[in-house]
């Protein structure tokens, strides 16, 4: 399969109602990306309280960042999955500034950015059930986003 011919991908889905703020999701994440169990600026996922209740942030896999990047750094795997390719990237972090869901982050004492690659540790980690793997098509990723952003 062409790695652009992919046509779904799995992405962290969120239900808020279930979440007891416990973290275990950013933790189990930092520990993926960073071998730290920090959680917080080290995760690719965060769980955000705004005034009574919470939302996520995380990559989405839609794909808008690979046109950012001026070394092509980024591409689409054949799961669907973005993919930063370290050897390649410069830090110039036009990603991280142009992602539309904060979805590319940049971690405290690390030049190359990092995002979420669907793994699913964030899921296993979550006592309460409220994270799911969750494969989904690209198409419907993309009308969201471009939506969002008035395209």
């Amino acid at each position: 399969m062409n790695i652009s011919q992919a046509e779904t991908v799995k992405i962290i889905k969120f239900e808020p109602e279930k979440c007891k703020e416990c973290l275990e999701c950013e933790r189990a994440c930092s520990k993926v990306h960073f071998g730290t169990e920090d959680g917080g600026k080290m995760s690719a996922i965060r769980i955000i309280k705004e005034n009574s209740s919470l939302r996520m942030t995380n990559c989405n896999q839609c794909g808008l960042c690979i046109d950012v990047c001026p070394v092509e750094a980024l591409s689409r795997r054949p799961n669907g999955v973005v993919w930063l390719n370290k050897n390649l990237c410069v830090a110039c972090e036009s990603c991280v500034g142009f992602c539309p869901g904060e979805g590319m982050r940049k971690a405290p004492g690390h030049l190359i950015p990092f995002k979420c690659i669907s793994c699913g540790a964030c899921v296993r980690a979550c006592p309460e059930s409220a994270l799911k793997l969750e494969e989904v098509r690209l198409q419907e990723i993309k009308q969201v986003v471009y939506h969002r952003l008035g395209v």
